[in-house]
């Protein structure tokens, strides 16, 4: 599926929408550049369970963990990490079937995904610096609509 996202609102409203599909083991990997949208996507799924207020990047800390209608959601941002065994130290695998994981910058532990995820690419338009390419692609056998 390709959406075009003409505004960091058009992102945010995509992340709500996104947000009304996720339910425990569901993994969500976002990828795409510096700036391309990845953290205004999970600002919309966050403000989709009123939790906008709460949202902080995980950079430093790897992993930040919310709560909402009774579901674990954690975001994962693994940009910093070293390698994927860094992964493997912390658990990050053991995150996957406990709630619904979105990990910015996934395709940097692709191996230690499950088999079945979501995938969502952004890129920014070449000539208008609002517009992002939003691709999302479902990994496996799973199921996932918008």
């Amino acid at each position: 599926m390709k959406i075009i996202s003409n505004s960091e609102n058009e992102t945010i409203e995509l992340g709500k929408k996104i947000a009304a599909q996720l339910r425990k083991g569901l993994v969500i990997v976002l990828t795409g550049d510096l700036g391309s949208g990845k953290t205004k996507l999970t600002e919309g799924i966050l403000k989709y369970f009123n939790l906008e207020d709460e949202i902080s990047s995980p950079t430093f800390t790897i992993v930040n963990e919310y709560y909402a209608n009774d579901l674990n959601i954690y975001h994962f941002d693994v940009y910093r990490l070293a390698d994927i065994d860094e992964f493997y130290a912390i658990g990050g695998e053991e995150y996957f079937e406990k709630g619904a994981c979105i990990i910015e910058w996934g395709e940097l532990i692709e191996e230690a995904l499950p088999k079945d995820y979501v995938k969502i690419n952004f890129s920014r338009d070449n000539e208008n610096v609002n517009l992002r390419n939003i691709d999302i692609n479902v990994v496996g056998n799973i199921s996932f609509d918008l």
